[in-house]
């Protein structure tokens, strides 16, 4: 393998670490095992903190191929708690209001989900990566400020109701789409067509374009991974 000439990772992202922060270990380990102070790594599709599963890593000239994987199709499982909203729209902050569920039924959320597939506008998050005058939404919305985002077209090729349980409130969904949907807007949309209210309560990448969460590395095993590898460097 020559990573200065380029090679495609795929780390199954643990819960808690950031994009930034697995891209920054697979460095750290591969300058190691070569002998070099830097080298270019990125990756291809931001993962939010709290969610997991597939992330592609490229390396060396490989960087050039990001904008490339990140227009694959990603397939998502969601679990979203109906009744409750917060600021986030996940569990990065506290519940911030609850709404009545007496009146859902798994067949008003089968109608529902079946509403969002095909081609829909989606107004981003606050807490996302999206810019506003040129910094980040994430980084107004946590010291206060309003942030306004413009609704973005995407495409929703599937939703699969997997689990609903009525009494704990609490729906599992797989969701096949396009770059740029952020499932964390999909579940406060979900919870307002429901007349409640959503939001994630759990969130895992199971694949990207043709790579699926069996395909990918953990980052603990990576260093061993690498020791395996026949390396060569060529500049």
């Amino acid at each position: 393998m020559d990573f200065i000439a380029g090679e495609i990772l795929c780390f199954n992202k643990p819960l808690r670490l950031t994009s930034f922060a697995v891209v920054g270990k697979a460095r750290y380990h591969l300058c190691r095992k070569l002998g070099i102070k830097k080298m270019k790594v990125g990756h291809a599709g931001t993962l939010d903190p709290l969610a997991t599963g597939v992330m592609i890593v490229c390396t060396g000239r490989a960087t050039k191929r990001i904008e490339e994987f990140q227009y694959h199709t990603k397939e998502y499982v969601a679990t979203l708690k109906l009744g409750a909203t917060t600021p986030s729209f996940d569990l990065e902050k506290a519940i911030d209001a609850t709404y009545p569920t007496a009146h859902i039924t798994r067949p008003m959320v089968e109608e529902v989900l079946s509403t969002f597939v095909g081609t829909i506008e989606q107004v981003p998050p606050a807490f996302s990566a999206c810019k506003v005058d040129g910094k980040r939404a994430y980084d107004l919305a946590r010291k206060g400020k309003e942030v306004e985002l413009k609704a973005k077209t995407l495409v929703i090729d599937e939703i699969e109701l997997q689990e609903c349980d009525l009494e704990e409130m609490v729906i599992k969904i797989r969701v096949v789409c396009s770059k740029g949907t952020y499932i964390r807007a999909l579940a406060r949309d979900i919870g307002v067509a429901l007349q409640s209210g959503a939001h994630l309560i759990g969130l895992c990448r199971t694949r990207v374009g043709d790579v699926r969460i069996e395909d990918c590395l953990s980052l603990e095993e990576f260093p061993d991974w690498l020791d395996h590898q026949e390396i060569t460097q060529n500049e």
